[in-house]
């Protein structure tokens, strides 16, 4: 059986190399930047260590060595991942929306436009790149795959061909780095847009870059309860000029946005496993030592013990998802729809609740800001919501992976391959009013 879940020499040393700056360098800085009321004080404060983890080259370990990245396999983003986030979930979200910006290009893009845009990236002299990642819109995204036009992303992008260049209007909530360090733009920001008005989501949608310092688009920041050390923002357009080849993948933004969430599934995943990690940590030292007045450390108590081996239990479940996911996506180029949808849903669902276990084992202790535990409730309240949400989007994209007919049960335990087609979107999507619906009922059965 081929089977090996054991980390290679070098994946150890990146392991507990990435604890230490974790442990040394990032938890200062984000218990200070977590602190601070102002949500873009809080993001622009985790620059210093953003600039130090380009120069180690984490910020850009995922992209391909021949665009002068790290080259990274996704387990080994796993391991990276898991680290970080066990001390703060919000400033590795920075380092994966920097590859949820470019990745797609090394997918859907040409040769030239990868050279050109992870170029820039892979060697920013200032080591400070930030790429967003814009998608989500003020009035949902789950139903981006619907067939109205009218429905679904609504960011329009009209093609001047006399002065080619599209022509952007609508907005855009939620994007992560967008705004950038000054609220002047990401340096890059992957826009997926419509770019034909009369056709729906399968065939209507593109994906387009958009460079900072674009005339024609407002930031406004987010603040939010969890993830504080990383920004969110809402984008208005008003006739937003962008050149035409910064286009890329026309009709096709609908696979590139899966593909995308797909990519970051099992990223998402680690970081629900890292947060859990985190909080299961502080809990089990708690345990040990707190004796909640009684003659002994409460680990002694049957329920204490009980509760903490579960919650053991289904961080290393979480944990091994995630490196299969990973595994399976380095196999196959993050062709793994259905196992990162499953791997995303599986480990934040279930994270959640293990963070909370943490909480009941430490008491109503847990609620004192000054032991770090309700940060730890704060991020993972966010992971089934984020990152293409659990229940709008990755539970639709695995059911439409199982509704096709080639798909299998046996299909990730035998490691095949198993590519994602338009026809496996729009599950889950009603074209209809439950009015019309209930007509259309009835005189079907009249």
């Amino acid at each position: 059986m081929s089977v090996d879940f054991e980390l290679t020499a070098r994946q150890r040393k990146l392991k507990y190399d990435v604890r230490e700056f974790a442990r040394e360098v990032l938890r200062p800085a984000a218990e200070r930047a977590d602190a601070l009321r102002d949500a873009q004080e809080a993001f622009v404060a985790m620059k210093p260590v953003f600039e130090q983890v380009y120069a180690m080259g984490l910020a850009t370990c995922f992209f391909p060595k021949r665009y002068g990245g790290g080259g990274a396999s996704n387990v080994d983003m796993m391991i990276i991942t898991e680290e970080l986030c066990a001390v703060d979930a919000g400033f590795p979200t920075i380092i994966l929306v920097n590859g949820l910006a470019l990745m797609p290009l090394t997918w859907f893009g040409t040769e030239q436009q990868c050279e050109k845009w992870i170029g820039t990236a892979t060697n920013c002299a200032t080591m400070d790149y930030l790429g967003g990642w814009v998608v989500s819109e003020r009035g949902g995204t789950a139903n981006f795959d619907h067939p109205d036009p009218s429905a679904g992303i609504q960011l329009i992008a009209h093609h001047d061909r006399a002065n080619g260049e599209y022509v952007l209007n609508g907005e855009k909530h939620w994007p992560c780095n967008a705004g950038g360090w000054d609220l002047r733009g990401a340096d890059t920001n992957l826009c997926i847009v419509r770019t034909d008005r009369t056709k729906g989501g399968r065939d209507g949608l593109s994906a387009i870059l958009v460079e900072r310092g674009t005339a024609g688009i407002e930031y406004e920041v987010i603040d939010k309860i969890g993830l504080r050390t990383c920004q969110n923002v809402t984008m208005v357009f008003r006739d937003v000029r962008v050149p035409e080849e910064n286009l890329f993948a026309e009709g096709d933004g609908d696979i590139v946005l899966n593909r995308n969430f797909t990519w970051s599934g099992p990223i998402a995943s680690i970081a629900a496993v890292g947060v859990a990690r985190g909080a299961y940590e502080f809990a089990l030292k708690w345990a040990k030592t707190y004796t909640g007045g009684g003659s002994s450390p409460i680990i002694n108590h049957q329920a204490v013990g009980n509760l903490l081996a579960e919650v053991a239990a289904k961080i290393e479940a979480g944990r091994y998802l995630c490196w299969k996911a990973a595994h399976y996506m380095d196999k196959y180029d993050s062709e793994g729809h259905a196992l990162g949808a499953m791997n995303k849903m599986f480990c934040a669902d279930v994270m959640q609740n293990v963070v909370f276990d943490c909480m009941r084992i430490v008491g109503v202790n847990a609620l004192d800001r000054k032991f770090g535990m309700e940060k730890y409730y704060r991020e993972a309240v966010v992971f089934p919501l984020y990152d293409a949400g659990n229940l709008g989007m990755q539970r639709r994209k695995a059911w439409g992976v199982m509704a096709d007919p080639g798909f299998t049960p046996d299909l990730f335990a035998d490691c095949a391959p198993f590519a994602f087609k338009k026809s496996m979107e729009g599950y889950g999507v009603l074209t209809e009013s439950p009015h019309e619906a209930r007509g259309h009922q009835r005189s079907r059965t009249r």
